[in-house]
């Protein structure tokens, strides 16, 4: 018998692998739950991916999209009369409410990093990817730490189930720009004054 061309079968058994992780978290993935729900042969899973880890690092790559286009589709961010604070606040608070499954999905699929090591790289890349996104407005340090602060707001109130406070979150953010070595970001929270 013909093995049949699929050029989509690696993508799906990717999003396939989101899905069981969103019903089920991490302990529900294995190549089997997949399979079953990409709809492909078993074989098919360990053709692509020979570990669950690797399984997790392709979804992880994917589903880290998520905050980073976000970030990035934010023009007002190349604005240099943009107030960052106000506007990372805004962006973070957009994200949190608009997939509220997915951002969770997101997290999980990051904080499986602490015992995965596969994983550790690409939970990296995605600060480093954001931290890249803020450097052209703030210098790498102070980038670091932006990304840093709105990762713990993030993970506060995904675990706690609270409420994101926009107000509190720009006022935090403005307290790390107003001590960061961009003289000109501390004069206003993250806005450049206008001549």
């Amino acid at each position: 018998m013909a093995r049949r061309y699929d050029p989509e079968r690696r993508q799906r058994i990717i999003d396939a692998a989101i899905r069981v992780v969103g019903r089920a978290g991490i302990a529900g993935l294995s190549h089997r739950t997949v399979a079953a729900e990409a709809d492909v042969p078993l074989g098919s899973t360990t053709y692509h991916f020979a570990s669950l880890d690797e399984l997790l690092v392709a979804a992880l790559r994917q589903a880290n999209e998520g905050f980073a286009s976000v970030v990035r589709e934010s023009g007002a961010l190349t604005d240099p009369r943009c107030d960052i604070a106000d506007e990372l606040a805004r962006v973070t608070g957009r994200w949190l409410a608009a997939d509220r499954t997915g951002v969770e999905l997101e997290y999980e699929l990051y904080l499986a990093a602490l015992r995965r090591p596969a994983l550790r790289p690409v939970a990296a890349a995605w600060c480093e990817g954001v931290a890249r996104i803020l450097a052209d407005r703030v210098d790498p340090v102070t980038a670091r730490a932006l990304v840093a602060l709105i990762d713990g707001i993030c993970l506060q109130v995904l675990l706690t189930g609270g409420e994101y406070d926009a107000g509190y979150t720009r006022d935090m953010l403005g307290r790390i720009l107003a001590r960061g070595a961009c003289p000109e970001v501390a004069a206003g929270h993250g806005a450049v004054p206008v001549d």
